[in-house]
């Protein structure tokens, strides 16, 4: 680790935090150290960056604001990269507004409300990035990313900078063509309308207010655990298992809403993932359906 971690020093590529617990980077408030944690703060020490791992062969992984990931307890070989600086703009035009990859999701709906541009009410609750949001086309409330996206700016696993345009994005639940293709966007441009401000403040506030009375927001979670199978929903596979309240060490599956695990205080990466694979295993035997995890396990077993 030495080699690599001495040569970013080297160069301008933002600020480095060498074995960095992730646990403070994670909203479930869980794992291990990174071998180095960096934050670039434009794009050009974002392709420098890209460009001197891919020489060098070293892993990476990107981090926007750690909602939506479970982090192992040994931690994370390697680099993880988080946007900064620069990278958490947001730019208004008419109704298209561009911004960047590091930019709060919910900040960028509240700014779009203010403006009275509508197509991003969904967005009031989603704790994650922009670039976050377009890699696991984020939705709720019936709408998601692909509904208002246009294109993104985007920094390939080779440093090299592409646009993708809404037709090269593969966009389906929760998906993108960034699963398969490795890249961080850096940017991204949704397309609005322009709406009633006093009718779409109303919206945000209804979302904000449904999630507060049933999401378990007071408690360190990574929100929606497993994906919703096709035609069903999976809280309620997990509530008429009776698996509310059960727990694995300091792990417990929400008695606010089923489809949430939270950090009563001191769980572990092994504590998140044992109680998931028993929901699994439970659900199967007695419903005979696979629940699939929505969250991203990451890190060393």
């Amino acid at each position: 680790m030495q080699q690599w971690t001495s040569l970013l020093s080297e160069l301008n590529v933002g600020a480095i935090y060498l074995d960095e617990a992730l646990a403070r980077h994670t909203t479930w408030k869980i794992g291990g150290p990174a071998d180095a944690l960096i934050i670039p703060e434009t794009r050009e020490q974002l392709q420098e960056l890209i460009k001197l791992l891919h020489q060098h062969e070293i892993p990476w992984m990107q981090m926007g604001r750690g909602s939506n990931m479970l982090v192992s307890d040994k931690g994370i070989r390697g680099a993880v990269i988080k946007l900064g600086g620069d990278l958490e703009y947001a730019d208004f035009q008419e109704d298209v507004v561009t911004a960047g990859g590091g930019c709060s999701f919910v900040k960028l709906s509240i700014m779009a409300g203010k403006r009275g541009l509508t197509g991003l009410e969904f967005a009031a609750g989603i704790p994650g990035s922009v670039g976050g949001a377009v890699y696991m086309n984020a939705g709720a409330h019936g709408s998601d990313v692909s509904r208002i996206f246009k294109s993104a700016e985007i920094v390939l696993n080779t440093g090299e900078m592409v646009s993708y345009a809404a037709e090269d994005m593969t966009f389906a639940y929760r998906h993108s063509i960034l699963h398969e293709r490795k890249g961080i966007v850096v940017e991204a441009t949704f397309e609005l309308n322009h709406g009633v401000r006093t009718e779409i403040a109303a919206a945000m506030a209804c979302n904000k207010d449904r999630r507060r009375r049933t999401q378990p927001l007071q408690l360190p979670c990574a929100g929606s655990v497993f994906r919703n199978p096709p035609g069903d929903h999976a809280a309620r596979l997990i509530e008429a298992a009776n698996l509310k309240g059960y727990g694995v060490g300091g792990a417990e599956v929400s008695v606010q809403h089923a489809n949430f695990i939270v950090n009563t205080g001191q769980a572990t990466a092994e504590d998140v993932l044992t109680l998931i694979h028993e929901i699994q295993a439970k659900i199967f035997a007695e419903q005979g359906i696979s629940l699939e995890p929505e969250v991203f396990v990451v890190g060393e077993r």
